[in-house]
């Protein structure tokens, strides 16, 4: 079942995020366009935790998209930068804070982190080479 950009946001946690950077902190404002209206959501990123509220204050960057964009995004089917050289978002501000998006949204469904499935590919290689009796270099 796919995730609105709204019920993403409603519900996102305040703890601990380490996926973000630790040194990484800013406001990010998203402007969502949709059915005649626009609603505003502001994220203020810091120490690894993402606060959201729903203000139309000044930000260190502002992203304008309509909301299937926005929503393709949380849903992992669409790229921040894509839509960006696509032109169906704008940003105004530091657009290094751009890239972030990627990493509060919470991406495809089923997806894993690339350390992962590389753990699990040398776990697998240590059984196989056990079961064989092969010695490993």
């Amino acid at each position: 079942m796919r995730t609105t950009a709204e019920q993403y946001l409603r519900q996102v946690d305040a703890g601990r995020r380490p996926d973000l950077p630790e040194t990484t902190a800013g406001t990010l404002r998203l402007d969502v366009r949709g059915d005649g209206c626009t609603d505003h959501w502001y994220l203020t990123i810091s120490d690894q935790r993402i606060h959201v509220t729903r203000a139309a204050d000044d930000a260190d960057l502002v992203v304008r998209a309509d909301r299937s964009v926005v929503d393709q995004m949380v849903n992992g089917e669409l790229h921040p930068g894509a839509a960006l050289l696509r032109n169906e978002l704008t940003v105004q501000g530091n657009i290094q804070l751009l890239m972030l998006l990627r990493r509060v949204f919470p991406g495809p469904a089923g997806a894993r982190h690339p350390r992962e499935l590389g753990r699990a590919a040398l776990a697998r290689r240590g059984r196989g080479a056990a079961a064989t009796g092969e010695a490993r270099p």
